[in-house]
């Protein structure tokens, strides 16, 4: 796993001064396949958000996404990744920091960029790392209600 990124995280002391909490190079990676590692940098639950809390909210255990609530992650996929074909029940806020990436639709595949941003609104897609540098990608997930297209319901899959 070569990802690494610096997590700071901001709070309140005793007497309500502002003051950093976490400040450490993220150590919570994992990588569920071949080529892709993933980093937790925060989550939080229900709405609107508590920011009370002394907890680390980046080291709860989560899937893809957190029902009522939000996952920041950040990813790095190696050229050649293995395939994930995936629909989450969220809202996809997304940042290309470094590489290129396509993301592969039903029927149409759009290439991304480092700078580039993008908003998955709850559809089926892939990323494939077709270049030869890995491609590192911030993700905000907000949950969301299943998608209804066509009079149908279209749940989270992969």
């Amino acid at each position: 796993m070569t990802l690494q990124f610096r997590r700071v995280v901001t709070g309140h002391d005793a007497a309500g001064r502002a003051v950093v909490k976490i400040d450490e190079i993220a150590g919570n990676l994992v990588s569920a396949r071949p080529g892709a590692t993933a980093g937790v940098v925060w989550t939080t639950e229900g709405f609107p958000v508590d920011n009370d809390g002394q907890e680390d909210q980046g080291v709860r255990r989560t899937g893809t996404t957190l029902e009522n609530g939000t996952v920041f992650r950040i990813l790095e996929l190696a050229p050649g990744v293995s395939p994930r074909n995936h629909r989450t029940d969220s809202i996809d806020y997304a940042v290309v920091m470094s590489g290129e990436v396509d993301m592969e639709l039903d029927e149409a595949t759009v290439h991304l960029k480092a700078g580039d941003v993008l908003v998955q609104r709850g559809t089926i897609h892939n990323w494939v790392n077709r270049g030869s540098e890995p491609c590192v990608i911030a993700f905000v997930l907000i949950a969301a209600k299943p998608v209804t297209a066509g009079g149908k319901v279209l749940n989270a899959q992969g």
